[in-house]
Order: C-alpha cells, then sequence, then structure tokens
C-alpha cells in the first residue's frame, strides 16, 4: 500500500491450517484485523514493535473460509485461542481494529488468563452501524468507492486497491452472504454487560473523526472498561494503524510501557 508495501502480506507463514504473518522475538503481540482490512492494514505496526522486543504476529482470520455455522464472533475467538495454543504462548497481549477489536474483546471475556494487554481501535462491540445501515450495494462501484472513503479522514487514503477489493468482496456471493452473516454477529454479541467484569489493561486508540464507530463509542468503552485508558488521534478516521502509523506506534508503545503487564 505504500513504499515498504506488503510486507506482511509478502512474508506470511503456512503452518498447518494457519497462516500468519510474524516478526520479532520476545512478548508476543497478536494482532487481529477486520471484516474488510487486510494483514497489510498493520504494516506500520509490524515494521516498528518487533525492534522493540516484542513478538508480532499477525494470523489471517477464517472470516471467508469456514463454515457458515462457524462465522461469527465466538467462533473466530474461539479460532484465535486455538491459535496461541499452537503456538505454545501462554500469555498474549492482543491488538484488534473493528471486527477484529470486537474479537480480542470476546476472546479476552472468554479466556482473561490468557491475555496480559488488549487494545482496541474503531473496534465494534457497543456500535454496530459498521456494517448494518445499507450495506452493501452490489456492483455499485461509486457506492463502494464511498464507503471505502468514508473509513478514513482523508478520502485519498482509499487508494483504488483498497476499493477494487471491497467492490470483489461485495459482488462475491458467497462472500457478501458470510460479511452479512458476521455484521449480525456482531450485532447479536453486544458487549456492554461484560465489559464492566474484564479487568484486562485495556489500550483504546481512537481516530476522533471515526465515522464508522464514532468517538463516543470509545468514551463509552472507556467508561465501561475499569481499567481502561484512551486516546485520541485527531484527523483521524476508523483505521489509526493505516492513516496515522507512527502516531498509532508512539500511543500503542507508550500504553505497552505504561500499562500492559509485562
Amino acid at each position: 500500500m505504500n513504499k515498504q508495501t506488503d510486507r506482511t502480506v509478502n512474508n506470511l507463514i503456512k503452518d498447518g491450517k494457519y497462516e500468519y504473518f510474524e516478526a520479532g522475538e520476545g512478548t508476543p503481540i497478536i494482532i487481529l484485523h477486520g471484516l474488510m482490512g487486510g494483514l497489510s492494514n498493520f504494516d506500520g505496526v509490524a515494521n516498528y514493535f518487533p525492534a522493540k522486543g516484542y513478538k508480532v504476529v499477525i494470523p489471517q482470520l477464517p472470516l471467508y473460509t469456514q463454515n457458515i455455522l462457524k462465522t461469527n464472533v465466538k467462533a473466530f475467538s474461539k479460532y484465535v485461542k486455538d491459535f496461541i495454543t499452537y503456538k505454545g504462548f501462554d500469555r498474549v497481549i492482543l491488538v484488534g481494529n473493528s471486527l477484529g477489536g470486537h474479537i480480542a474483546l470476546y476472546f479476552t471475556k472468554m479466556y482473561p488468563e490468557r491475555v496480559s494487554g488488549l487494545v482496541i481501535t474503531g473496534s465494534s462491540g457497543l456500535y454496530e452501524s459498521a456494517m448494518g445501515d445499507s450495506y452493501p450495494k452490489r456492483g455499485d462501484y461509486e457506492y463502494i468507492r464511498k464507503k471505502a472513503e468514508d473509513v478514513f479522514y482523508n478520502p485519498a487514503i482509499a487508494t483504488k486497491e483498497i476499493i477494487d477489493e471491497v467492490y470483489a468482496t461485495v459482488n462475491d456471493r458467497i462472500k457478501l452472504i458470510k460479511t452479512l452473516t458476521i455484521a449480525k454477529s456482531a450485532i447479536r454479541h453486544n458487549m456492554a454487560k461484560d465489559l464492566p467484569k474484564m479487568h484486562v489493561p485495556t489500550g483504546i486508540i481512537w481516530g476522533r473523526n471515526d465515522k464508522v464507530t464514532p468517538p463516543d463509542v470509545a468514551e463509552e468503552f472507556n467508561r465501561l472498561l475499569p481499567n481502561a485508558t484512551l486516546y485520541w488521534i485527531e484527523e483521524c478516521g476508523h483505521a489509526a494503524m493505516m492513516e496515522h502509523p507512527d502516531e498509532f506506534n508512539r500511543l500503542l508503545d507508550e500504553w505497552l510501557t505504561t500499562k500492559a503487564e509485562h
């Protein structure tokens, strides 16, 4: 996507039923991508944290490859647990964007003993206009372009490559059905009642101009989670780690240094 393009995508490890990117040694940071977001969305994090004493691991989530009955937030959390067990990690730091944040939250609810820290950015779990409203008109490229641009404060970040990828997804009948199944699952797995019981140290890094999960969602997460710290990134939309990778890394590093249990 940028000059160090797709370090993540070009270095995928295929290992049994898992595909993932891995770099560095140290405390494992497991990164969970969103519904329309590939691994390359986290190239900035993948390039920065291995040098800081972390092992960055980004599994390819089976959003479109599992049986429809396993196409939901709960099943994806179980998949992440199986992956972490397979890799032999004891406790991990989870970082999730959008749907990935929701999966990380649900994982933390189910397996708190495996999580030493949690970071969410533009996460679903409380508020779901994210996908539910008019999503998505098949075949209408201009509509898809507008939707993709709305993800960012700076619409230029929605490159033709990104728009084409979303367009291809919504025009693939199976993927569309699974996307809508996931969207319904996200609404069903609302976390409002669970969050006050979740005491894992949590960093909330949010774009001040997020239209998909607006700023008041971040404030609600911060209010409900007992051990949370909220950070804002100005002039930033729904995918902070893509739009402002340096600032995202700086805040994540600050949070890891001061808050996460090492």
